[in-house]
């Protein structure tokens, strides 16, 4: 290690030590100068500390002095003792319990020394994120408060289904027409349960107006198809089905624009054919989206959802995705090479992108540019009216009713656009 680098990272540590130490310095700054134990000067100097120690633990590596990590944990120790014993005698005297200044002052020791001995680098991003924890108490206290136990209990169970389950769950594929991965079907429950829980947030955070419209564009991001799968659901169990129809569109116009975007990645000489009349489709349902979103429906106050997400309706529905995701191949395999269009049409009701990136692939082999935007078109197509029938069949009348005619207008836009680029075009 050069001097100049020995600098830097100095210089990282002392820098992570200011950073601390302004974030608790503002936060005692009504105190006198000598009633606060630590504040920007001693966390300053706390960081320097540890980039001292971790430039004597490199030094005496050098050297061959003592076993490695000595001087570290022995500096960490006897620093942490004794900041400790002044937090201790400053909680006395304020009647607090808090122990948060003692083990903010031992993270900027340790990321001190990691500045020098490590990745400095890493040693500042974890100053950054220990100053964002620390200034964000009052909104993290505020978030306990408010935390139920269902909820709680379903974030635990999401996270057990995707850290702990999904990785024991085998890959492979079983039976025939390419098979059925079990991981798939878990990964679909992961889905399926996260979209529910992200829209129950969001209507937490944002409220009943504008919570379902953002917690759908997001769930398209996903799959446009789960998403209004689990609205659908969801309406028929009590909730507000404007303003769920509202997020379904929203998936849905977010599906348009993955789409065109995968089109102008993978194929974008055929992108002035597919693009009109994506954005025509996409249109009427955002402006479709934004009103059911925004109006007050009489007779309907807030929806209270009990549950962030029911496993069983989770599973159920993960299945019935994995059925119909089975039966589109077993019926793409019995079509064979008859046509795209006709592939396309039958995977579209399950899924978009795997048609389009298709589509996509085979442009210039074997498919002309026409071929290929025309089964793209048949694939949106397709799973739009697929989306139209899974609200129709499983959702509330309302819900039902209103998804259906939305997406029927956006359809007509988008023919209605396709026909006039292909006059222009002619």
């Amino acid at each position: 290690m050069t001097e100049l680098e020995l600098a830097q990272r100095l210089g990282v540590a002392l820098a992570v030590g200011a950073l601390v130490g302004a974030e608790r310095h503002w936060r005692d700054r009504a105190e006198e100068d000598g009633q606060r134990t630590a504040g920007l000067r001693t966390y300053t100097l706390i960081g320097m500390l540890g980039g001292i120690t971790g430039a004597l633990e490199f030094a005496l590596r050098g050297t061959g002095g003592g076993p490695p990590g000595l001087v570290v944990v022995g500096a960490f120790v006897v620093f942490s003792l004794v900041f400790g014993l002044f937090q201790y005698r400053e909680r006395q005297a304020e009647q607090s319990y808090s122990v948060t200044s003692v083990i903010a002052g031992m993270v900027t020791f340790a990321l001190g020394a990691l500045a020098v001995l490590g990745d400095m680098r890493l040693a500042g991003a974890g100053g950054v994120v220990l100053v964002a924890i620390l200034a964000s108490r009052e909104a993290l206290h505020r978030f306990v408060e408010a935390l139920t136990f269902t909820e709680l209990r379903s974030a635990i169970v999401l996270l057990a289904m995707t850290f702990v389950i999904l990785p024991l769950v085998p890959d492979d594929p079983i039976g025939p027409f390419g098979g059925v991965s079990p991981a798939r079907i878990w990964t679909l429950a992961i889905l399926v349960a996260a979209i529910s829980f992200a829209g129950y947030v969001a209507v937490k955070l944002l409220g009943e107006r504008n919570g379902e419209l953002v917690a759908g564009a997001v769930g398209g991001l996903l799959s446009s198809t789960a998403t209004t799968v689990t609205n659908a659901r969801r309406s028929v169990d009590g909730g507000e089905a404007d303003k769920l129809a509202a997020g379904a569109l929203g998936a849905g116009l977010v599906s348009y624009g993955r789409t065109s975007l995968l089109v102008l990645v993978l194929a974008p000489s055929v992108l002035t054919m597919v693009a009109p009349p994506l954005a025509a489709a996409g249109l009427v349902m955002a402006a479709a989206a934004l009103w059911l979103a925004r109006r007050d429906t009489e007779g309907h106050g807030a929806t209270e959802t009990a549950n962030p997400f029911d496993l069983r309706k989770v599973f159920q529905m993960a299945l019935l995705l994995t059925a119909i995701a089975f039966a589109t191949r077993a019926a793409a395999a019995w079509f064979g090479d008859t046509g795209a269009i006709a592939v396309s049409a039958i995977t579209g009701l399950a899924d978009v992108d795997a048609p389009v990136i298709t589509a996509a692939g085979l442009l210039g082999r074997g498919l002309s540019a026409e071929t290929a935007a025309l089964a793209m078109i048949v694939a949106v197509t397709s799973n739009t009216i697929a989306k139209a029938a899974y609200a129709l069949m499983l959702g509330s009348w309302r819900f039902g009713l209103v998804f259906a005619a939305v997406s029927a207008v956006a359809l007509a836009a988008g023919a209605a656009a396709n026909f006039g680029t292909q006059l222009l075009g002619g």
